[in-house]
């Protein structure tokens, strides 16, 4: 896979940091694919992540939800010694983490049949949501402001 070099970017920008941060870690992330996983829009606003993670309990699974950051985590805890002929199935550890736009948040995460489930949702506050303005101050309309100088 090729990388690209973005400290030119660096000396030319401002303010980018946190974009060319996420072009380097996109970067280094496609490069380890386990555990595979899925990413959903459910709705305009909700998001589902969804990993593979067979042979994995619950408990062996750990999720952080950081300031723009949510990470998934997997340790196996091997019982006891067993000699494999064949192992298929990947269990080792892993860490996997994905970027989140400003206000995503997780809500919920559930383990079904092997599928781990994240839920997000993007909450927008109420300060930072388009209002309407009203417009104080006299008419617009000349004929109005004639008149209310003749009087």
């Amino acid at each position: 896979m090729r990388t690209y070099d973005l400290s030119p970017l660096f000396r030319s920008t401002i303010g980018f940091d946190r974009l060319f941060n996420l072009v380097e870690t996109a970067q280094r992330a496609a490069e380890d694919n386990y555990p595979p996983y899925n990413i959903e829009r459910i709705a305009d606003d909700r998001y589902q992540i969804t990993l593979a993670v067979a042979g994995f309990s619950p408990d062996e699974i750990s999720i952080t939800a950081e300031q723009n950051v949510v990470t998934v985590e997997g340790t196996k805890v091997e019982k006891a010694e067993r000699e494999f002929l064949y192992r298929g199935i990947s269990t080792r550890q892993f860490k996997r983490q994905f970027s989140l736009a400003d206000y995503v948040q997780v809500t919920d995460a559930s383990f079904d049949n092997g599928l781990l489930k994240v839920e997000l949702v993007r909450e927008i506050p109420e300060a930072m949501k388009p209002r309407r303005i009203a417009i104080n101050g006299s008419s617009a309309d000349p004929v109005h402001q004639l008149e209310a100088k003749a009087a």
